[in-house]
């Protein structure tokens, strides 16, 4: 084998500094992008969560003795008993 003069050892040197240096940039923008990505995702869980939240505590008002013994009221007409109007049945077990 020939040996290689001064000149090409160092372009060769040198294509191999640059070739380190783009996959190391290359692997440094595919973080940069996957860290935006996951940030991303975050925020759309934060937001999914609070709308969860939400929408649990709207249930819970709607599922509220008052609140259905309101609607039971307006809607259909229907009052609390008295004490007097109260039947109970046996069953079974009684």
């Amino acid at each position: 084998m020939k040996r290689m003069g001064g000149t090409s050892l160092v372009a060769l040197a040198t294509a191999a500094l640059l070739a380190a240096l783009s996959l190391v940039a290359s692997r440094q923008a595919r973080a940069l992008e996957t860290l935006g990505t996951l940030d991303q995702l975050r925020r759309e869980r934060s937001l999914e969560m609070a709308e969860r939240d939400e929408l649990q505590s709207r249930i819970e008002n709607l599922e509220s003795r008052s609140r259905v013994i309101s609607e039971a009221q307006g809607r259909l007409g229907l009052k609390l008993p008295q004490a007097g109007e109260i039947v109970y049945l046996g069953g079974e077990g009684a």
